[in-house]
């Protein structure tokens, strides 16, 4: 498959304006040339040396991996995947849940190969290397007199909780979170997201360039166009509604959160954005009526609004009475991003009692589906050789943000890799 797509780029890039290799501009040239306001240039969505610098700060940055309901109980794992890196988040004996890099100390290979599962001890298929739930080796077969059984656990991987979710980094040094820990925590406090559970998951391939993906996400500007079933229940797909405030409701005491400057500042790019629904709404269901029991303070006061919330590049949050919504971008090649979505409900819920599958899931599934559609065109145009930056509406603010500072992190990115 990879080879196949590097072949379909070299067959894009030719007599389009990206330049054949021995002439294309370099990355540091080609960062350069993006002009703010405008759309990237072709070349960052369809290079693979691009593509694997984007894969290198994506891996250093925060990424959402899991809800702590998955890990209840110890023993219980899941591996959470970001180009070459795997991590396994598990929870110990101790209760204590640790992140560790999904790599065998003894000649690399891959320790877990499912997405999720529960045991004692995590055993290398390969050799049998044994590794308690603390990442400490506990035994390794037939190893010369003088093996440092100590020195050879697994490596950790910085992990972060925050309202219930799982956060993970590969990076040395993380970006620190600063306001948005506090921000984030305020949200998933209001819906009691910690006390929430994984009612439903699905995953939906997009052959598309990652960037094209979350460009999308960052606008409604195609709402209405789009998302005929998104715009009859949000008032963001209409002009003049994506203002944030950091004035807080007198209620709650929750206020609008944004770090999302333009420049790299050692933080991490985050935004909690509180955000109306349509009158007569209070959820994201066919009539805007109650799916499921409702989640937290938010959730008892039934009102009309939901809030929508990043953290770092690839993850981002709904919280609507009843119910939360979670996206995890994972790029998998120059062409082909996975969006797995998420559903979270009340704890205590119970389906068939509390809620239906179908009808929690229909918004975001027909949404994502439509969604899929609109990126892979649009993915379809900017390979030919007519494309070019074109400007931002007066509704894409947020695109415009995502779009510069991830401008910026690379240039960065690049300029570290000349020293």
């Amino acid at each position: 498959m990879f080879v196949t797509v590097l072949k379909d780029v070299s067959a894009a890039t030719r007599g389009s304006d990206v330049p054949a290799d021995r002439a294309r501009p370099t990355l540091s040239k080609l960062a350069a040339s993006y002009r703010p306001g405008l759309s990237l240039p072709q070349g960052f969505y369809l290079r693979p040396d691009i593509f694997e610098v984007d894969l290198r700060l994506l891996e250093d940055r925060w990424t959402y991996a899991g809800h702590v309901s998955e890990l209840a109980e110890p023993g219980q794992w899941l591996t959470s995947e970001l180009g070459a890196e795997s991590a396994i988040v598990a929870r110990g004996g101790d209760g204590v849940l640790r992140a560790f890099a999904n790599v065998c100390r003894h000649r690399g290979s891959r320790i877990c190969v499912e997405t999720r599962g529960a045991g004692a001890m995590f055993t290398c298929p390969y050799h049998a290397w044994t590794y308690g739930l603390d990442g400490g080796l506990r035994t390794a077969r037939e190893m010369p007199p003088g093996f440092d059984v100590a020195g050879h656990g697994l490596s950790p991987v910085a992990l972060k909780v925050v309202g219930g979710l799982i956060f993970v980094s590969h990076g040395a040094n993380p970006p620190a979170l600063g306001g948005a820990e506090d921000a984030l925590s305020a949200m998933t406090d209001l819906y009691d997201w910690p006390n929430a559970k994984v009612a439903a998951r699905k995953t939906y391939e997009v052959s598309a360039n990652w960037k094209l993906v979350l460009e999308n996400y960052h606008e409604c500007y195609h709402c209405a166009p789009a998302h005929r079933e998104f715009a009859v229940l949000h008032a963001l797909a209409r002009p003049n509604n994506r203002d944030l405030s950091p004035e807080p409701d007198p209620g709650t005491e929750f206020a609008d959160f944004e770090a999302w400057g333009g420049t790299p500042d050692g933080l991490e790019v985050a935004r909690v954005m509180r955000s109306p629904l349509s009158s007569g709404c209070v959820t994201g269901s066919r009539d805007g009526r109650p799916l499921a029991p409702p989640m937290g303070v938010a959730g008892a006061r039934w009102d009309e609004r939901c809030v929508f919330a990043e953290l770092g590049f690839l993850s981002a949050f709904l919280a609507y009475n009843d119910h939360g919504v979670i996206y995890r971008f994972v790029p998998r090649d120059v062409l082909r991003t996975e969006m797995e979505v998420i559903w979270l409900v009340n704890g205590s819920a119970m389906e068939g009692r509390d809620y239906d599958v179908d009808a929690l899931t229909w918004l975001w599934d027909v949404t994502s589906q439509a969604d899929k559609l609109i990126i892979e065109r649009n993915q379809q145009g900017v390979r030919s050789r007519a494309y070019m930056p074109g400007p931002f509406s007066l509704m894409e603010p947020g695109t415009r943000a995502y779009v510069e500072r991830y401008v910026a992190e690379l240039a960065r990115e690049v300029s570290q890799d000349a020293l």
